[in-house]
């Protein structure tokens, strides 16, 4: 999976006895073992983990720290032939004071130690009474288990595959936290040792901060904190601990657990990387602080076990597009508004007396009219401003007919129905075409009629064309140049297949009249088709779609991770595979990447002059900028 920039890491959450290193030392053996067998290239325990968090005046006593020490002292015995990297938690002894530091090791070696900065001495915390702050100890070196090792609070490592920082506890409440610092010096991981107790309405709080604080800085965040065994006199360790990405949580433990826990996600370095370049916020401040004052130690791993043909532990949305049902409803009526002030702001910018839209019965102008419904009830407007048009041509279907008429009536628009046959018999005429000929002439003509009869409309009526056009067909290029890819302003453009219809389907939950909603329910049933070829010999829709460009699902999961996250072809074709196991084969999956790449990049020149429209998420194509006439050549030999 390396080759993909994922990074396999585990949070460690071990049974531990206060005191008791011995005994400490053998459960974290134990879980280092299994994280490496299961192909785990960083594991972070908890704070203190060696001794136990809540030894309180023991960690004055020389047994505890003698015994702590020989506990490392085994730890690197036991890792010197493992390929993995542990962060333990443990007192270290420098000069005359005492600091709670991470300790790095790898291959019998300690490569560092990171003291906690901020020793916390408030409420039920009484720190400083035994540990001091690293703050002193910005780079300082000290002997630990007859390695001279250097401790520092701004320590970057790094591998052939990741730079990762850490901080301790206490340190992400800082009023700015160690790991901001880290991460515009490079660090795109930062683990957290930690020892975090349970009170009410914390795990949430320190929860909200890793949220906050992983997107923030844009990276990977791992916290670890200690669980069932340690003491229990003035508070309980639930042993929480989250892995995160970029604001999104990978990886959740079990909180009071009784047993050890080994929580195991994979964080995408490489997607880390792409949204801090992204993100000119961030590169601006790096350039502001200029804090490259880390001290960089780097660690030579061997390149994990597995292949790049691995499935992940964490799963992938096969949906991307489609919000999570608990935040469904929030989500639709927040797009359906977008859409609908970008259309009342334009409409009254343009000093439009009415709205022109094309309605076929399908979705995309459904929703393009339901959003104009809305608009018209926003400015107070009657909708039978909105010139609602039919136009029936060779390959209407009586259901998408009907539907559009029902649909129109119910919403209250003024209807007008144009059939575009006889003006396309003629222009075939025109241009000398047999109109038994089913080709690409037969079939664009008909989109470029449609468009002529709405502009034309619109500058009898002094209105604005509305056009239908959605986002999964702008990065197909599935709209006919000048035709029905064009209009005076898009409500769709930033709108994917695959998220129209929970849009649809929301507006006819209850946002509509009982007639209405019975209309677009039977037009989400309805097969997607542009109906420019006849019907079969039962009036049923014989030219659909996703027969021709591949299914919407696919190429919304393409276009997702080709826009947001820059990703190459080969790793989305490695993301597809797990999203969709079980659904599409992997020679399908090929199959319609390999069209994705060649019809985005083919279609560029459609969306170069495309009429404007709202963005309503992170992906949107209105936005993009690209050459017409680029080589998408690479990028299909990624594939190979």
């Amino acid at each position: 999976m390396a080759k993909y920039g994922f990074v396999k890491v585990a949070a460690a959450v071990p049974q531990v006895k206060v005191g008791d290193c011995d005994f400490n030392t053998k459960e974290i053996e134990s879980l280092i073992a299994q994280a490496e067998g299961k192909g785990v290239e960083i594991i972070c325990f908890p704070e203190l983990s060696v001794t136990g968090c809540s030894c309180g005046d023991l960690f004055q006593q020389q047994q505890l720290l003698d015994s702590s020490e020989s506990g490392l002292f085994r730890l690197l015995d036991v890792t010197r032939s493992l390929n993995i990297i542990a962060v333990v938690g443990m007192p270290v002894r420098v000069k005359s004071v005492l600091l709670n530091c991470a300790v790095v090791i790898n291959r019998g070696k300690i490569i560092a130690a990171v003291p906690k900065s901020f020793i916390p001495s408030h409420k039920e915390f009484a720190e400083k009474r035994w540990f001091a702050s690293g703050l002193n100890f910005m780079n300082t070196t000290t002997s630990l288990c007859g390695q001279n090792i250097t401790i520092s609070t701004n320590a970057l490592f790094h591998t052939s595959a990741v730079t990762f920082g850490i901080e301790v506890g206490e340190d992400l409440f800082a009023t700015i936290a160690p790991s901001s610092q880290l991460a515009l010096n490079g660090a795109e991981i930062i683990f957290n040792p930690s020892s975090v107790d349970a009170v009410i309405g914390k795990y949430e709080r320190t929860n909200a901060l890793i949220t906050a604080q992983s997107a923030k800085c844009q990276c990977g965040y791992v916290s670890v904190s200690c669980g069932f065994g340690e003491s229990t006199d003035k508070a309980v360790n639930a042993g929480d601990t989250v892995i995160y990405e970029n604001g999104k949580l990978l990886a959740e433990g079990e909180r009071f657990a009784l047993k050890d826990q080994l929580v195991i996600s994979e964080i995408d370095v490489e997607y880390l990387r792409s949204a801090r370049m992204a993100n000119t916020s961030f590169v601006d401040s790096v350039q502001l602080y200029n804090l490259d004052d880390s001290v960089i130690f780097n660690i030579d791993v061997a390149p994990s076990s597995q292949s790049g043909d691995d499935f992940l532990t964490r799963s992938i949305d096969p949906t991307p597009f489609i919000p999570k049902e608990e935040q469904k409803d929030e989500r639709c009526e927040e797009i359906f508004n977008i859409q609908i002030n970008a259309l009342a702001k334009r409409m009254t910018h343009t000093c439009s007396k009415c709205l022109v839209v094309g309605i076929s019965g399908g979705l995309d102008s459904t929703l393009a009219l339901l959003v104009c419904a809305k608009t018209m009830d926003k400015l107070q407007m009657e909708r039978k401003n909105i010139i609602s048009v039919t136009m029936p041509g060779f390959g209407t279907t009586d259901r998408t007919y009907n539907n559009a008429i029902a649909l129109m009536q119910s919403l209250g628009t003024t209807i007008k129905e144009i059939s575009i046959k006889d003006a396309c018999i003629q222009h075939f005429k025109d241009i000398d075409h047999d109109v038994n000929v089913h080709d690409v002439v037969y079939e664009n003509s008909q989109a470029r009629e449609r468009t002529q009869i709405l502009m034309d409309i619109a500058n009898q009526m002094n209105g604005l064309v509305v056009g239908t056009g959605d986002l999964s067909e702008l990065a197909l290029g599935w709209a006919t140049y000048n035709g029905d890819h064009m209009s005076n302003y898009g409500v769709n453009a930033s709108i994917p297949k695959t998220l129209m219809r929970h849009i649809v389907g929301w507006v006819a939950s209850g946002n509509v009249d009982e007639t209405s909603k019975a209309t677009l329910l039977d037009i989400l049933a309805t097969p997607i088709s542009p109906e420019l070829i006849p019907a079969d010999e039962n009036g049923n829709i014989k030219q659909k779609t996703e027969d021709l460009v591949g299914p919407y699902e696919l190429h919304d999961f393409f276009l997702f991770h080709f826009i947001r996250n820059s990703y190459r072809p080969s790793k989305i074709y490695f993301l597809a595979r797990q999203a969709f196991r079980g659904t599409y084969d992997d020679e399908t999956i090929m199959k319609w990447l390999k069209n994705f790449c060649r019809r985005f990049f083919t279609q560029q020149f459609k969306r170069s002059c495309m009429p404007s429209g709202p963005k309503v998420g992170s992906v949107g194509l209105n936005d993009w900028m690209m050459p017409s006439d680029a080589s998408y050549s690479e990028w299909l030999k990624d594939l190979e």
